[in-house]
Parts: structure tokens; C-alpha cells; sequence
């Protein structure tokens, strides 16, 4: 399920995220693309993005997304959003997050729209 437009980037990864696609939401990503996976850490790429949101992923989240903004300069977008995440932990007890983020997207050959740099706490 691509992106067709940055303002789709959002909704399409809520979807598959909630839906616990991993490969789905992989699919969302460049190759390079970079991911601030906790708050202050330095960035992971490749396979250590899918681990990244492999973790996520065991807490059978559900996610919700709000963009608050869109910047597009051609094939790019800047991109602000505020999230929250409700799920279990591995002890059974409930994990609620709400965080802004910033991303960065850019639109690839097929016309699609993937992420560039990821950062779920970068707008906090």
C-alpha cells in the first residue's frame, strides 16, 4: 500500500503499522532512510530500522496520526505530525505514548512517496 502524495504518508503508515505489517511499513522506507528509533538516540538505517519497529510492533500497537503539516519543494516534503500509540507491554500492562514527529519524505521514480528521515520525537 504506497504513498501517492506526502499527505498520504501518514494515514498509510498508521494503517499498516497498526495492521502489524512490518514488511508494509519497511516498504515505506528508502533504502538509506534513516530513523531517530528512541528520543536523543543517533539514527539506525537498514536492518536496524526493522528491528527498531519490530519492537514497536510487539506491543500489538494501534496508532494514530495527525499531520500538522506539509512543506513541498518538488520532490520533496517536510512533514510535522502528532501521534499517540496505545498497546501492551510484555508484562500485560498498557503503553500509551503521544509524541510530534518530523519527516522528511521524497517522491521515487514510480510516482510513490517514501521516508527519507524518520523522526518520531523530533518535534517535541
Amino acid at each position: 500500500m504506497p504513498a501517492h502524495t506526502p499527505e498520504d504518508m501518514h494515514q498509510t503508515f498508521a494503517k499498516l503499522f497498526s495492521a502489524g505489517d512490518l514488511d508494509g511499513v519497511m516498504a515505506l522506507y528508502e533504502p538509506g532512510a534513516h530513523l531517530i528509533a528512541q528520543p536523543g538516540a543517533p539514527p539506525v538505517f537498514g536492518s536496524a530500522i526493522r528491528a527498531a519497529l519490530q519492537g514497536f510492533l510487539a506491543l500489538k500497537p494501534s496508532i494514530s496520526i495527525h499531520t500538522t503539516m506539509v512543506v513541498k519543494s518538488q520532490d520533496v516534503a517536510l512533514l510535522r505530525s502528532h501521534w499517540t500509540l496505545s498497546g501492551k507491554g510484555p508484562d500485560g500492562r498498557p503503553v500509551d505514548m503521544s509524541h510530534r514527529a518530523i519527516e522528511v519524505v521524497r517522491r521515487q521514480t514510480d510516482g510513490t512517496w517514501r521516508f527519507v528521515i524518520d523522526d518520531p520525537f523530533g518535534g517535541d
